[in-house]
């Protein structure tokens, strides 16, 4: 014959977790390698796009049929080009800023 047997049991748990704070570690050289890497990519773009101006400009004198169409490609094209190198340039003075923070914590 089988019995019926209750059991109770209370378990306590304390669990205290410490956590250190580690300081926050910025990578100044890959930072400036990452704006190294977008000024190199964006000065590609401006002549890419200044490439393509030329292009235009050199359709318009070839077909004077639609002279008008390839002029206001070519006009776009340069407006690209000029805008696109002045993000290579903010991307050369961000990559300045971040090599000179790296000598700064380095020092």
């Amino acid at each position: 014959m089988a019995e019926e047997v209750k059991v109770e049991v209370e378990v306590e748990v304390d669990v205290e977790v410490e956590v250190e704070a580690e300081e926050e570690v910025h990578d100044y050289a890959k930072e400036r390698k990452h704006h190294k890497h977008l000024q190199q990519l964006t000065g590609l773009g401006a002549m890419a796009a200044g490439a393509y101006a030329l292009h235009e400009k050199h359709k318009a004198k070839k077909d004077p049929e639609n002279a008008h169409k390839h002029k206001v490609k070519e006009h776009i094209a340069a407006v690209v080009a000029v805008g696109v190198g002045g993000i290579a340039f903010h991307e050369g003075h961000e990559k300045k800023d971040a090599k000179k923070k790296s000598k700064e914590c380095t020092s």
